[in-house]
């Protein structure tokens, strides 16, 4: 089983998901990225979640950005989706389309194009079984602490 599938809309998501396994890969989790459009490759996509193989998904998309609420009608697991700025609307639309669900088919969005934050709050989900991953987490959090305290105390006069 993986731990994690990230699903793109389209190949010009890739500087998203790579944000996303960035984070992913330093906490050794276990993943896998496809590019399926929603729209274009609907059938594609029923394929994919019909194995439901993963522990928590993460879907990326722009403009219309239907592709995570697709795939949380699809799936009982936890769906996360990254809104992907760039249209006309700088991603307003991409953001309004999956925080907008309907009732009974939620999806955890997080900001416009942030990548980070979805592999985090993904990690933070399997974390809930996993102690190991749990101190990983708070390890990360302490060396969150540790740089703003460097970055105070290295402050110059302004």
């Amino acid at each position: 089983m993986t731990d994690i599938r990230v699903i793109m809309g389209s190949a010009s998501d890739v500087e998203i998901a790579k944000k996303v396994t960035k984070i992913l890969k330093q906490f050794e989790i276990d993943y896998e990225v496809s590019v399926i459009s929603a729209h274009r490759a609907l059938d594609v996509l029923e394929e994919t979640m019909a194995k439901d193989d993963a522990k928590v998904y993460i879907g990326i998309a722009g403009m219309a950005a239907h592709l995570a609420g697709v795939m949380a009608g699809m799936t009982i697991k936890p769906v996360i989706g990254i809104p992907v700025g760039g249209s006309n609307t700088a991603g307003l639309d991409a953001l309004l389309s999956m925080v907008q669900m309907p009732k009974g088919v939620p999806v955890a969005t997080v900001a416009i194009n942030g990548g980070d934050n979805a592999a985090l709050l993904a990690i933070q989900i399997l974390a809930l079984s996993d102690e190991n991953l749990a101190q990983k987490l708070k390890n990360h959090k302490k060396e969150m602490l540790d740089k703003v305290i460097e970055d105070d105390q290295n402050l110059e006069e302004i």
